[in-house]
């Protein structure tokens, strides 16, 4: 009987794209497992096309009033019987989660009484990637091969793009303005190609910034799924973005990337990782000169042969 294996990782887009590696090296550490994820529903169907899950769950974090889910998701991880678990979100929230499934599975995280627990007393002052690597290494796995990211792919026959262009990401979370560096419609009209703007639908607004001063961008916010927005970014010169998960998309998909960041994060803990990746970090990111990351953002362009 194969080994059943619960991943739990709900967090944003980057902490999901950030988690790719380690996804990839539970598959291989454990190629005959039944392995689950247990996520939340922005991120099921980018798990349940991906080549490291057998089951996708994505009811793992109901709100602490929702008695009735809670308990059904207590009972599913019960009846589950794991084996083990790999607890790579690593939150209170989710250390809580070994209440529901009991003792029996081995544990790997920081929940109290872990059987693997992740006990390095610095885990909090490196950078996701490598912590999410120094977490399952204490747990056995040594293999960490490069994550396949052939499946997240798309048709892009109906967007119209350029034969050659800049991808834009101008948003971030709502919650956090700080992130968001003002200078992308001057960014666009003095880059010397097209610019492709990408984001969600409450970003179109940042869009017709952009296009108001560069009127041969293309505006994209609303339009792509995640799919859709790696294909593109496959297709770029380059991506410009802050510090958001879209950001973290391209540059996975191995586009030159680079990463706007202010005071509101650390790059030494949550920088984009990827083929080929800078980052500029000013504070206060309000008054980074688009010049400069015209300059940056040129000399890591692919050309064209």
């Amino acid at each position: 009987m194969s080994a059943e294996i619960l991943v739990i990782k709900f967090a944003a887009l980057g902490d999901v794209v950030q988690a790719f590696g380690p996804f990839a090296a539970i598959r291989a550490h454990h190629p005959d497992a039944r392995i689950t994820l247990l996520t939340t529903p922005p991120f099921a169907e980018l798990a349940r096309r991906s080549p490291w899950f057998d089951r996708v769950w994505d009811d793992g974090r109901p709100r602490y009033t929702e008695l009735r889910a809670t308990l059904s998701l207590a009972r599913r991880l019960r009846a589950a019987r794991f084996d083990r678990v790999y607890d790579l979100q690593t939150s209170s929230r989710s250390s809580r989660l070994r209440w529901f499934t009991g003792t029996g599975p081995e544990w790997s995280g920081i929940a109290r009484g872990a059987s693997h627990p992740h006990s390095n007393p610095n885990r909090d002052f490196i950078h996701t990637v490598e912590r999410q690597r120094d977490q399952l290494e204490m747990a056995g796995i040594t293999r960490f091969p490069a994550p396949d990211l052939s499946w997240l792919d798309a048709d892009l026959s109906g967007l119209g793009l350029p034969p050659r262009f800049a991808l834009l990401i101008p948003g971030a979370s709502p919650a956090r303005p700080g992130k968001r560096w003002p200078g992308f419609p001057a960014l666009a009209a003095g880059l010397g190609m097209p610019a492709v703007v990408a984001g969600g639908p409450g970003e179109g607004e940042l869009a017709r910034a952009i296009r108001a001063a560069a009127p041969e961008a293309l505006d994209l916010t609303g339009r792509t799924s995640l799919f859709q927005l790696a294909a593109v970014a496959r297709r770029a010169a380059l991506a410009v973005g802050n510090d958001t998960g879209p950001t973290h998309l391209a540059a996975a998909t191995g586009c030159p990337t680079l990463a706007l960041f202010g005071g509101e994060s650390d790059p030494a803990l949550c920088a984009p990782r990827g083929a080929e990746v800078r980052v500029l970090r000013h504070e206060p990111l309000a008054e980074l000169p688009p010049d400069r990351v015209a300059e940056v953002a040129r000399a890591i362009a692919w050309m064209p042969p």
